[in-house]
């Protein structure tokens, strides 16, 4: 009877310890599952191809960083990075925020708070995540993470068709210009980028200059997004129709992310390629304009209402309606030209406009090996028929309305919904 008594002893003994140590192991996987919920979902958004991504928390939220070069279209790219996120990378009861970079700068983020119901789990949906200008507090810890795929000295060849027409002659019904017009574009560092194009005429009747391959936009770009949502965009280089010269941009967003001012700048002059030399005009012309803004969330549709000073020196005003889409942003304008006997209509010119984003629209890198990607085509009719006046010019290949609204908040928001 002793034997036995110490044998069941012994066996209780093991038994207690082995409760104890599962217990003490049971209460170490929750801290452990965090780490490594954090670090395999930052894996898994790599392996998708996104770029820059990092990830921190403290007490109270936890935050990822990510750049989306995976997807064409950001509202697609973002919209797939918050699913992974709230499939395996989520805190459990703390808030979760999610920064989004454009060249290393921050555009906007998506934020999430679990609302916990009595006898119920929470289960987070895309249409829980608000999304905002406001990087919240956490954006300087998260900005000093050594973040993973760095976007910095890769190179995309991006394809930009480019499409114009005029109806200036009797003897035709339109003089046509089509062009393929690959551009190398590449990240030196943050919020800088080098874009070089090569224009490949297709079909030509604007004449000899628009005959020859010729370089297109040679350009230095640099953004930097400052305090209580300013960005700040300086452009140098040769820009649209054979002109060089400095260009800036300015955006300032209100606390109502409805509206927001727009302000451009830029000192350009006039010039032509000859076999790959470039010749100008001695005059340089300063030209500008100041916008307000508004969004219509509910058809994501822009409104606009600028005062210009256009490239002939000449003064107005345009209005314009843009509605967005998530392939195409598509709208109409007017505008009036102040002071010029000789404008047509008196001035008063519109039209309609449309920038179309081209596939392929999901990609895919590696490594350092350049990846040809997908550009947009788009074209700004001018229904009055004005040859000179009311004219503008842009400073990349991508300076256009859909690129601009890209990041706008109520744009993602509505792509997160109806994906």
């Amino acid at each position: 009877m002793r034997y036995k008594n110490s044998n069941i002893r012994k066996c209780l003994t093991t038994k207690t310890i082995a409760q104890c140590a599962a217990f003490f192991l049971f209460c170490l996987l929750p801290l452990k599952g965090v780490c490594q919920t954090g670090e395999s979902t930052v894996n898994t958004l790599v392996e998708m191809g996104f770029e820059n991504v990092g990830w921190t928390e403290d007490e109270k939220e936890r935050v990822y960083v990510l750049q989306n070069s995976a997807y064409r279209l950001q509202g697609v790219g973002i919209g797939k990075a918050i699913d992974v996120i709230q499939k395996m990378g989520l805190p459990g009861e703390k808030p979760c925020r999610v920064v989004v970079l454009e060249n290393n700068v921050p555009q906007i983020s998506l934020y999430y708070n679990p609302v916990a119901e009595v006898d119920s789990v929470t289960v987070a949906e895309r249409k829980d995540w608000q999304v905002s200008y406001d990087l919240g507090r956490s954006w300087k810890k998260i900005r000093k993470v050594a973040k993973v795929n760095s976007s910095l000295f890769k190179v995309d060849v991006v394809v930009y068709p480019r499409l114009m027409f005029q109806n200036y002659k009797l003897s035709r019904v339109y003089d046509i210009v089509l062009n393929a017009s690959p551009a190398i574009e590449v990240s030196l560092w943050k919020g800088m980028k080098f874009t070089g194009q090569v224009i490949f005429p297709i079909v030509n009747d604007y004449g000899r200059r628009y005959e020859q391959i010729r370089p297109g936009f040679v350009t230095l770009s640099q953004t930097v997004r400052l305090p209580h949502r300013v960005f700040l965009t300086g452009t140098v280089g040769f820009f649209e129709d054979f002109r060089s010269g400095v260009d800036l941009k300015a955006k300032y967003i209100f606390k109502d992310e409805h509206f927001w001012l727009n302000a451009r700048l830029g000192y350009t002059r006039k010039g032509y390629w000859e076999n790959w030399s470039y010749y100008h005009g001695a005059k340089w012309t300063l030209n500008g304009y100041v916008g307000a803004n508004y969004f219509w969330s509910r058809f994501n549709t822009q409104f606009s209402l600028k005062g210009e000073r256009y490239l002939l020196e000449e003064y107005g005003m345009s209005a314009e309606m843009i509605r967005h889409f998530r392939y195409a942003s598509i709208g109409f304008y007017v505008m009036k030209v102040f002071g010029k006997d000789d404008a047509a209509n008196n001035g008063l010119n519109g039209g309609f406009t449309f920038q179309i984003a081209l596939p392929p629209y999901k990609y895919k890198r590696k490594g350092y090996i350049p990846r040809v990607v997908g550009g947009d085509i788009g074209i700004r009719y001018n229904a009055g028929n004005e040859k000179q006046y009311g004219d503008w010019y842009r400073s990349n290949p991508d300076d256009n309305y859909l690129r601009d609204n890209s990041f706008n908040p109520y744009f993602i928001k509505s792509e997160l919904l109806n994906f």
